[in-house]
């Protein structure tokens, strides 16, 4: 008995639980997220429903939003003049098997069926097939993988429980405004009927997206259509990455996500994380500080850490390492304020001397007044050395031919600067003159960061 159940195990896990590892977190063969720079995606599961649905129209109509509805194929038959208004009114329509069904427990042949029935329910409605498909709470099953060349597999990159009417509407309201970023595909229900959902749950879906809609126009930022979103994803550097490297970006933000938790790292701005930092005791040897104060081991220090995600995402979006660079320092002229703010505000971060980081060398940090050393060798220089060349290579716009050009240039050091540098004695925050000073000189900085080599990534 025991020998059976231990085959099962192994059965399930290579049959769906496996399959679903590889797409949830390295993506493989299914669309989870956009590049785009003003455009976000609603998609909506579970529909049509003849009370919350028409409603839901209404108002993606009122803010010229568009939509994908993955819609129940059994929900759509009972429910044709849905499917006809979505199509009519601009939104596509995709697939999310004819009952609401994992597809852990379906053979290959039904969910092949489901996916068929659904298609032709909506071809019957519309007059056009259907591509994108949605499997039930994202679940995928080995043989889903294989159905590719009929179907595109559509994830997301945002959920907020809005299934449950137990989360409120401010709460969800805050969790939708949190993830409203260019590039995001957001997941929300239109129907409130299936197994674990409250039947009242699209009531509170439908007010904090209007004030999510509204936030949106005031931002500049739309919603498209998946499809649309895919196309231009498509053509982006991104795409034409190998599985490998896809694997390995993979991996490394998933070591992001581990590093955060076991330093348990805080976020300066957790709306749009950027920059990270945590307080802990220095552990080098004795440096000068500008301030004229020297670090000693054991001082504390806020270490700060970029966001790594971020960091891709930006690499993605450039076309040379200046651009890039440019775009890293409007995001840091943006965290610093917000950063002064913190530390001003907590007592113990205030008492540290120093902020540090490691990074490539680079010109970038001494614009904000970080004071650049050589890191001392050992085996934590070699280990860092290794660690920010991967890195390099997987968001440096060139690639890893960067990595074969001045390579002696790429060096770890370490970057430092006095937090009473950071806060004056009055407790004012960075926007002061120095700042202004450096906005004024925006043309200055440009010219001089495009001559300047890559900007570097501090290291875990």
């Amino acid at each position: 008995m025991q020998t059976l159940l231990l085959w099962l195990f192994y059965i399930s896990s290579f049959y769906a639980f496996i399959p679903g590892i590889i797409s949830r977190i390295f993506g493989y063969r299914v669309f989870r997220k956009g590049i785009g720079v003003q455009d976000f995606a609603l998609t909506f599961d579970d529909g049509p429903d003849p009370q919350y649905t028409p409603r839901l129209l209404d108002l993606l109509n009122k803010y010229n939003a568009k939509a994908t509805f993955f819609v129940v194929g059994s929900h759509a038959e009972r429910c044709p003049e849905l499917i006809r208004r979505m199509h009519t009114e601009g939104h596509l329509v995709g697939i999310h098997n004819y009952v609401h069904k994992s597809n852990w427990l379906m053979r290959p042949g039904t969910v092949r069926k489901q996916i068929q029935l659904t298609d032709d329910i909506i071809y019957g409605i519309t007059g056009e097939r259907s591509t994108y498909y949605r499997p039930p709470w994202g679940i995928v099953n080995l043989f889903d993988f294989s159905k590719r060349r009929h179907v595109k597999i559509v994830l997301w990159s945002a959920m907020f429980g809005d299934w449950r009417k137990k989360l409120g509407v401010e709460r969800l309201t805050e969790k939708m405004l949190a993830r409203l970023n260019p590039g995001e595909v957001m997941l929300l229900h239109d129907c409130g009927l299936t197994l674990g959902a409250d039947p009242e749950a699209p009531e509170q879906m439908l007010a904090a997206l209007e004030r999510t809609l509204e936030e949106a126009k005031d931002r500049g930022l739309s919603s498209i259509r998946i499809d649309d979103m895919i196309r231009a994803a498509e053509k982006s550097p991104l795409a034409r990455m190998s599985f490998g490297k896809r694997l390995l970006v993979g991996l490394w933000l998933l070591w992001e996500r581990c590093f955060h938790f076991l330093f348990r790292l805080r976020t300066v701005t957790p709306d749009l994380p950027f920059l990270h930092y945590r307080l802990r005791p220095y552990q080098g040897h004795t440096v000068s500080l500008d301030d004229g104060t020297t670090l000693n081991k054991g001082d504390p220090i806020i270490e700060l850490h970029i966001d790594n995600r971020q960091l891709f995402e930006l690499g993605m979006r450039s076309r040379s390492a200046a651009q890039l660079a440019i775009r890293m320092i409007r995001r840091m002229d943006k965290e610093m304020p917000f950063l002064a703010e913190i530390i001003a505000e907590d007592e113990s971060l205030s008492e540290a001397k120093a902020l540090y980081g490691v990074t490539m060398i680079n010109r970038g940090p001494e614009k904000f007044g970080f004071t650049v050393k050589d890191l001392p060798k050992g085996l934590f220089a070699s280990l860092t050395k290794f660690y920010l060349s991967i890195l390099m290579s997987v968001i440096h716009p060139a690639g890893g031919a960067r990595l074969k050009e001045r390579s002696e240039a790429l060096v770890p050091k370490i970057i430092l600067m006095p937090v009473s540098q950071l806060l004056d004695a009055n407790g004012q925050k960075y926007t002061g003159a120095k700042l202004r000073r450096r906005q004024d000189a925006g043309t200055e900085l440009e010219a001089d960061i495009a001559e300047a080599e890559f900007p570097g990534a501090h290291a875990h």
